[in-house]
């Protein structure tokens, strides 16, 4: 049998930035110092008006074709994840698959999950690898929520911002990702949501939760969300651990959805873990939701944290509620 392992990834961007300053000078009152203390974030890239998901995915994917030399005609199935399609139909990835050139055989794959998203991939690439229908996976993650963001919405639009990865998960004799175990709570679904768009009217989704404070398409309710967090996450841990047979002090890193620095903080206290366990990095990013872990694995291969043979755990949380975690090893090699 053959089983999924984690390739080269890349990064794309969106050219412009916005940095805390910009906004200070946008709206005096904000008071971004104290923003920053609890977001852990100094700036982020925003899409242009113009500028969809599947651009940024489309430009991830050729900067990994070209950067690691990977011949496009070698996919056999594109997985994309995205909360911020470009139509509600046709599915996205197909009109990924047309813009890079991928064969004709070739899968193409949306599926709607924000942060626990980059896991789900995972997990749904290592089960096409196994059933041997594929050996080349492209998993895409690509968000621009920055379009459901009012500009003065100072709750969100210090937070989240746009970006894409792009990860080759290629067949490989040995198993690398294991343990996976996930998790769905659908009574915490208005804390984090979009109502336009959909099919189903949208005063039909709001709750005595669901209070707008501003005119963003977006609505969150932080405190909500970290309660959720804070309760799942650990369990996900344990469940992942036991799963995979192994202790805690066998994980070498715990590369974790970076939401916001206030959130990862309170987790690293329950879960007693500092910053050389469970690092924190989204101050020049932002939350790109889907694209965090990819992000931070990136950032981590590039420093020397993650060499061959780590051993990581990736947990993902967040809209849906959704969850979701697995533990991997390093096997990849640059260069």
């Amino acid at each position: 049998m053959k089983y999924a392992s984690i390739g080269p990834i890349a990064i794309h961007l969106p050219e412009r930035v916005e940095t805390n300053d910009d906004l200070a000078k946008e709206h005096k009152r904000w008071d971004l110092d104290l923003i920053f203390s609890k977001t852990g974030i100094a700036s982020r890239h925003i899409a242009k008006p113009e500028e969809c998901a599947s651009d940024l995915g489309v430009a991830a994917c050729k900067k990994l074709f070209h950067d690691f030399d990977i011949d496009p005609q070698s996919i056999d199935f594109i997985l994309l994840c995205t909360q911020t399609p470009d139509y509600p139909l046709p599915t996205t990835a197909c009109l990924m698959q047309e813009r890079l050139g991928l064969k004709t055989s070739c899968g193409a794959m949306d599926f709607n999950l924000g942060c626990s998203g980059f896991v789900y991939g995972l997990a749904i690439a290592d089960g096409l690898i196994r059933t041997g229908a594929v050996n080349r996976v492209l998993l895409v993650t690509a968000e621009t929520y920055s379009k459901y963001i009012d500009k003065d919405d100072r709750s969100l639009r210090t937070i989240f911002g746009d970006g894409a990865a792009a990860t080759l998960i290629d067949a490989a004799e040995t198993q690398s990702l294991s343990g996976f175990r996930f998790g769905t709570d659908g009574s915490g679904a208005d804390t984090l949501l979009v109502t336009e768009g959909g099919a189903r009217p949208a005063e039909d989704a709001h709750s005595p939760r669901h209070r707008q404070r501003w005119k963003s398409s977006l609505y969150m309710d932080g405190p909500a969300l970290i309660n959720f967090t804070v309760a799942a996450v650990p369990e996900l841990i344990d469940q992942v651990l036991t799963s995979s047979q192994l202790r805690n002090e066998d994980i070498d890193l715990f590369l974790l959805h970076q939401a916001t620095k206030k959130m990862l903080q309170q987790l690293q206290e329950r879960l007693e873990l500092d910053d050389t366990r469970m690092p924190i990095s989204l101050e020049r990013f932002g939350n790109t939701v889907s694209s965090t872990i990819p992000i931070l694995i990136d950032e981590m291969r590039s420093k020397g944290t993650v060499t061959t043979d780590t051993r990581s755990m990736l947990i993902g949380f967040g809209v849906g509620w959704s969850w979701a975690g697995c533990v991997w090893q390093e096997t990849w090699k640059s260069g």
